[in-house]
């Protein structure tokens, strides 16, 4: 019987926990039927299953309707836990204050930031890099306007650029700046996100255990990116996706295949249904 790292043996496993994309979902965002099949197989077992990721709780609907989701659902790395049908259980938002310093430090690293007020996504311009794909992605249009206007209700900010090595610097510097006032973290290589200090991953899994009644140790997380690593600490078991980073790789009980070669599913099927 498989058994993750720490000796729990998968049979205790009774919730599993996963990122979105580049991990549930493939780089194009397809949710292959695999995917799905994996889902079904682990509720035959009794398993439950969720989802949480940086986007807008309405923009995972395209995996929540298939998968048939019923348990809550964790938006903006945990900044807004939801029902399948949105409504909203707990948000935790960042300060008025603290998310207009975050845009400027993400201004003067050169990134372009984006901000997220209670259901709006607000950028500056609509041709600015990544909206167009992030906007295929979620389903639902930016709003174009000044991003330091409404700070009210703000659950995530996000710095964007394709600049790699700066993007590092960037989450290095807002943590920095930050300390222990807000969370900040790659997302994608591209994407930084900042959200309240209690709004990460980690803080998803005790959210779940405290609103399901489930031991952590008794939960699976699966990702493949740095801000997946605080669930990874916290849960019971934890798989990385085959093409996640070492460092990354190295923080997970199991590593999978790639997000693009099946990785979710495998890692369930292996790891978690114990098929040979």
């Amino acid at each position: 019987m498989p058994q993750d790292a720490a000796g729990t043996p998968a049979s205790q496993i009774r919730l599993v926990l996963a990122d979105v994309d580049g991990t549930l979902v493939t780089k194009d965002k397809i949710l292959t039927p695999r995917a799905i099949r994996a889902v079904e197989r682990l509720r035959e077992r009794g398993i439950l299953f969720t989802i949480t990721s940086g986007r807008p709780p309405k923009g995972m609907k395209m995996v929540i309707d298939p998968l048939k989701i019923s348990e809550p659902i964790a938006g903006f790395n945990g900044g807004m836990m939801v029902r399948p049908d949105f409504t909203v259980i707990e948000a935790r938002t960042l300060p008025a204050d603290t998310a207009r310093k975050v845009i400027g430090i993400i201004r003067d690293h050169g990134a372009d930031p984006w901000v997220y007020n209670g259901n709006d996504w607000i950028v500056s311009k609509l041709d600015a890099p990544h909206v167009a794909r992030e906007q295929w992605t979620v389903k639902f249009p930016p709003v174009v306007g000044n991003v330091e206007e409404k700070l009210d209700q703000v659950v995530k900010v996000t710095g964007v650029s394709d600049d790699l090595a700066m993007m590092k610097r960037l989450e290095h510097d807002l943590q920095q700046a930050l300390g222990d006032t807000a969370s900040a973290a790659l997302s994608q290589p591209y994407y930084v996100d900042v959200t309240n200090r209690d709004a990460n991953k980690g803080g998803v899994v005790m959210a779940l255990e405290r609103l399901l009644g489930i031991p952590a140790s008794q939960m699976v997380t699966l990702g493949d990116q740095p801000n997946d690593v605080l669930m990874f600490r916290k849960s019971g078991m934890s798989i990385a996706m085959g093409q996640a980073s070492p460092e990354v790789q190295k923080q997970a009980t199991h590593v999978s295949t790639s997000c693009e070669e099946e990785g979710f599913a495998n890692g369930i099927e292996k790891f978690v249904l114990g098929d040979a």
